[in-house]
């Protein structure tokens, strides 16, 4: 199958649809699928996976507590068009085609089989209020909607009247199962690990920062391995090892070094990509109490994945990390109940469930993906 990938987001600043797009491109590529991205890329000499075209440079703009670098305009509508000429796709595939960015503009100007993944989960977003009606034109192209999460499912319910199948995001568990840890980690004294970008509020490090102390009360050599982009605006202790941004495979051997994984979440989270990491790795988690984060860590048995603490609060943070450090059985059974539970999510999994989409919107549709004559 020809596939066309749209991400609305740069491909070479890290995030979370982009890894879903990118890690979902070459999983259908080694399925045999003939895969096309089109993105924005901000840096003009990144390097690109032959398959991958460049849109244009984005424009940051505030969103659902984060920045999302978003990019909208005729030069990139221009270029967008010449990609689906030139594509002549089976399947047109969308990532987060509400927000003002290639999605929408590839779905402007296309008309065909195409499918949509809704990743964000915001049920009082003003934007998607004030857009419901014109893009309520442009939805209706869609023949094929996915959600990554019941959450993400429930915000496009509500402000878009449409519905979609859940399909998750995906992993690649080898990856992560095979890592080594890096040299000298987690040591005698225990580590805990911290993976996202370090000055974004919602991503909680400073709540984990904050709870550090009163675990070091009972574990006075205790590291905390903190990975992910981004600068604090303060100084920490010589226990805190700050790596800076990874690639994938020293992000997976960050995982493995470290004997408690934590994601301090304030919000905003519409899935958990950071948690299934952490299992594929066989880290123990502590995660804050976020639905999303919940569906993710339980199990159908009734057993769950991870420890949770109470969103916001360093002390429950605190008191949970020690609650695990202090019990090797309760770290172990963790740790089996997270690679069992992962299994699931693999991308070869979730990527035979996307493909049951693309072949329900093929047969639903009249003809391959072409450029929209008249687009609105």
């Amino acid at each position: 199958m020809k596939v066309g990938l749209v991400s609305p987001y740069p491909w070479d600043v890290p995030g979370g649809v982009v890894a879903h797009v990118r890690e979902l491109a070459e999983t259908l590529i080694s399925l045999g699928h003939d895969v096309s991205v089109i993105s924005p890329v901000d840096d003009e000499d990144a390097p690109l996976p032959p398959w991958v075209t460049r849109a244009g440079r984005s424009v940051p703009v505030p969103f659902n507590g984060s920045v999302s670098r978003l990019i909208f305009g005729p030069v990139s509508a221009s270029r967008v068009r010449r990609w689906l000429h030139d594509g002549d796709f089976d399947v047109l595939h969308l990532h987060s085609p509400e927000t003002l960015s290639l999605s929408l503009l590839a779905l402007m100007n296309a008309r065909g089989p195409i499918v949509a993944t809704f990743h964000a989960a915001n049920p009082r977003s003003r934007v998607l209020a004030l857009l419901q009606s014109p893009l309520q034109v442009q939805i209706e192209k869609i023949v094929g909607s996915i959600a990554v999460s019941p959450a993400a499912r429930k915000t496009i319910v509500e402000h878009l009247g449409s519905d979609a199948v859940v399909i998750p995001n995906g992993v690649h568990v080898r990856r992560y199962a095979d890592a080594a840890p890096l040299p000298g980690w987690p040591g005698s004294g225990g580590a805990l690990g911290f993976v996202g970008r370090i000055d974004e509020p919602r991503k909680g490090l400073s709540v984990l920062l904050e709870a550090m102390p009163y675990l070091w009360k009972q574990f006075p050599d205790l590291r905390l391995l903190v990975a992910g982009p981004g600068e604090l605006d303060h100084d920490v202790d010589e226990r805190v090892v700050l790596l800076g941004q990874l690639d994938e495979d020293a992000k997976a051997q960050a995982y493995r070094s470290v004997d408690v994984f934590v994601a301090p979440n304030t919000g905003g989270e519409s899935f958990g990509i950071i948690l299934l990491e952490a299992m594929a790795a066989g880290t123990p988690i502590v995660a804050s109490d976020l639905d999303a984060f919940r569906r993710v860590l339980d199990a159908p048995d009734g057993d769950r994945a991870g420890a949770l603490a109470t969103v916001g609060d360093a002390e429950s943070v605190a008191h949970a990390c020690a609650s695990l450090l202090s019990s090797p059985a309760r770290l172990e059974a963790l740790s089996r109940c997270g690679r069992s539970l992962v299994s699931r999510y693999d991308w070869t999994v979730v990527a035979a469930e996307i493909v049951r989409v693309y072949e329900t919107a093929v047969a639903a549709s009249v003809g391959r993906v072409v450029e929209e004559l008249e687009p609105m």
